[in-house]
């Protein structure tokens, strides 16, 4: 099934997979092998997808890096969609090989991508999805504090470098529709309500993924659409492994977006 169409069927709750291996004893892949599968499991029809770190695997070194991707065909299994939270982005033959190594492997997910480079360093990941069934999910506005930095900047049009960014995918997901949605998305900060709206007007048909929701002080959001992304909050509820916890505080986030 196409990663849109899985997704908007779902509830709108999408579990962060950030490990940490400090938390996991002296042995650590093991334990999170079997705490991710554990909880992947339990959470399974009360969220929309599972979104991978790869950041926080890289950085566990090789056996890690193998483990997400075994982590990612378990949630498959699961018939769980899967997003690879990767942040890629670059031009030529360079992103074509990134999009075969998440797109193209995993037929129906979905990657995150920045667009900083332009167009020629997004369209190999939107014809990716295209072929594969997946999604894209273009950095907009993101959810750490010094986004506005560059994100704000005013351009001469009067216009602001997120609002040109999510401008120019409009036009893109139009082209690249699944019935009412498009497999072109983006990335906005569930830290900055005020702009979620803002662009939800300015992307009428691509999924919002949310992310910032609990630990960096973000707050769940309603709407068709909206894909509201916990991390630390509902991997390690309580700043641990705990997957009776990690349950409840999927029910508390799904009761605010009912």
């Amino acid at each position: 099934m196409e990663f849109v169409e899985a997704v908007i069927e779902r509830p709108p709750l999408v579990l962060g997979v950030d490990p940490r291996p400090g938390l996991h004893g002296q042995d650590p892949l093991p334990h999170i092998r079997r705490y991710t599968l554990q909880l992947m499991e339990a959470l399974a029809v009360k969220i929309c997808a599972v979104k991978f770190q790869a950041a926080f695997f890289e950085a566990m070194g090789p056996q890690a890096f193998a483990l997400m991707h075994d982590l990612i065909v378990a949630a498959r299994v699961l018939s769980l969609p899967v997003i690879v939270d990767a942040k890629r982005g670059d031009i030529g033959s360079t992103a074509e090989a990134y999009a075969r190594a998440y797109l193209e492997a995993y037929p129906g997910s979905a990657l995150t991508v920045n667009p900083y480079l332009g167009s020629d360093a997004l369209e190999p990941f939107f014809r990716a999805a295209q072929q594969t069934g997946g999604a894209v999910f273009v950095l907009v506005k993101t959810s750490n504090p010094g986004s506005g930095l560059f994100q704000d900047l005013p351009l001469a049009s009067g216009s602001t470098l997120y609002r040109a960014v999510a401008d120019y995918l409009a036009q893109q997901a139009e082209q690249q529709r699944v019935g009412e949605w498009s497999r072109v998305a983006a990335v906005v900060g569930a830290t900055y309500p005020g702009q979620i709206d803002e662009i939800r007007g300015r992307l009428p048909h691509s999924l919002l993924l949310l992310p910032g929701l609990g630990a960096q002080g973000g707050e769940a959001v309603r709407g068709q659409g909206l894909l509201n992304s916990a991390s630390r909050a509902l991997f390690y509820p309580g700043g641990q492994p705990n997957i009776e916890d990690a349950v409840r505080q999927a029910e508390r986030y799904l009761a605010t977006l009912q």
